[in-house]
């Protein structure tokens, strides 16, 4: 087996492209050809089954397997368009699990893609872990917060949460397993808010993580569980704040009510973040006109 630290330098690492937004993807053709497949038709029904793979743990297919045309040459300098599909690291991931394991290059493969994706999981953590200030945790966690509370909501109107009313209650009963019982407006008067503050703009570092790490879990076991119904999906993030709060309990920390209020808004913050680029920007627009 190579070492694994020379992993970046093989073929895989070669044939990743890039799109217009920065975003990394491979060319299911490209792969076809690396891992032996004499005819991309041949490849296809690996492919499906790493789509099931796909859908059976919960992620939408089309995140990771995304219909495009490339061109490939027909001879004489000639080229064509032809059907492919653009990867992303996951969908490769499954596909090489799917694929023939006796063939050298899929073993690699697998090593590949596994080893990578865990990279990328560390490299995020270290981000994190580098943030300075508890006011620039604040904002990490909060930005990730609004990001999985959209993954969140999509994942409950795949269970019948659909009408802002019923969305409030099912995000309700993820406050009160994690809150012991309290909603998100006796979270609000605990800290002596107004009636217009989102809590989650009010909230340490500490308790961002508490419940990103609640919203992060309802929302894969609302998938993974193919949960259906409004009641069985307010269950559901009931208890897997429940679950979040006995992990605290267990490991002694605090529980998050009891958590201080910061001084500062996450608003405030994003506010105080702003003005430096704003005057920068009003000093490069006054060297111009100069």
């Amino acid at each position: 087996m190579k070492d694994i630290t020379k992993i970046k330098q093989t073929v895989f690492e070669k044939v990743k492209r890039v799109n217009e937004y920065g975003q990394e993807y491979w060319s299911a053709r490209d792969l076809a050809r690396i891992l032996d497949y004499s005819e991309y038709r041949f490849f296809l029904p690996v492919v499906e089954k790493a789509k099931e793979a796909c859908k059976n743990s919960g992620f939408k297919v089309a995140d990771h397997f995304e219909d495009m045309h490339e061109m490939v040459p027909i001879g004489s300098g000639a080229e064509r368009a032809v059907p492919s599909i653009a990867l992303s690291r996951y969908a490769c991931y499954l596909i090489v699990q799917n694929a023939d394991p006796s063939k050298e290059i899929v073993a690699l493969g697998q090593t590949y893609f596994a080893y990578q994706t865990r990279k990328q999981e560390i490299q995020e953590q270290k981000r994190y872990e580098e943030l300075a200030t508890e006011d620039e945790k604040r904002l990490f966690l909060r930005r990730e917060m609004r990001e999985h509370n959209k993954q969140l909501v999509e994942a409950a109107k795949n269970a019948g949460v659909v009408d802002p009313l019923d969305y409030a209650i099912f995000q309700n009963h993820g406050y009160m397993g994690l809150y012991g019982g309290m909603t998100a407006k006796d979270i609000q008067k605990r800290k002596k808010l107004r009636k217009k503050d989102n809590i989650l703009d009010h909230m340490g570092s500490t308790e961002l993580a508490a419940n990103l790490f609640r919203a992060t879990q309802a929302e894969e076991k609302l998938k993974r569980d193919n949960i259906k119904g409004k009641e069985n999906a307010n269950k559901t993030h009931f208890e897997v704040g429940r679950k979040v709060r006995k992990t605290i309990e267990e490991l002694g920390g605090t529980m998050p009510e009891e958590l201080p209020t910061p001084e500062k808004s996450i608003k405030e913050i994003e506010k105080k973040e702003k003005k430096p680029k704003q005057l920068s920007a009003k000093k490069k627009g006054a060297r111009k006109s100069a």
